[in-house]
């Protein structure tokens, strides 16, 4: 897409998700409005340390209800990011894994949880100046 600047000299901008038809969901929207919530890059992080049961997630992760843990893993399962495999077994057995899609979308998204993990007290610091 040509792009006037303030000189009037175009430039060829890469295509952006503003650059679709108004009937196409925005793709960055759409992704962070699913994986944006409260639980989902937990259950998603813990799973990137390998294959783990419905009550190991909810231990690790710890202030989750069973129902919201629940409801996380249904909606990365149909997003694709996770997979959920149920032995036929007594008591029976489910596990559940990142998929290849799910690990190719953590791999940029562990630089992230990093960052956020050596920058919180920055950031909790400037929450507290900018509220005194």
């Amino acid at each position: 897409m040509a792009t006037q600047t303030a000189g009037n000299t175009p430039r060829n901008d890469p295509p952006g998700p503003w650059d679709r038809p108004a009937d196409e969901p925005c793709p960055i929207r759409d992704v962070l409005d699913r994986i944006g919530d409260q639980w989902s890059m937990l259950v998603l992080s813990s799973l990137w340390e390998g294959t783990k049961r419905f009550n190991e997630l909810g231990r690790q992760i710890g202030d989750i209800s069973k129902q919201m843990l629940s409801r996380t893993l249904r909606r990365l399962e149909q997003d694709g990011f996770v997979r959920r495999t149920v032995y036929a077994e007594v008591p029976p057995r489910v596990e559940y894994e990142l998929t290849d899609l799910g690990r190719s979308f953590m791999e940029p998204m562990r630089a992230l949880v990093v960052w956020a993990d050596e920058n919180h007290a920055a950031i909790r610091a400037a929450r507290n100046h900018y509220q005194d």
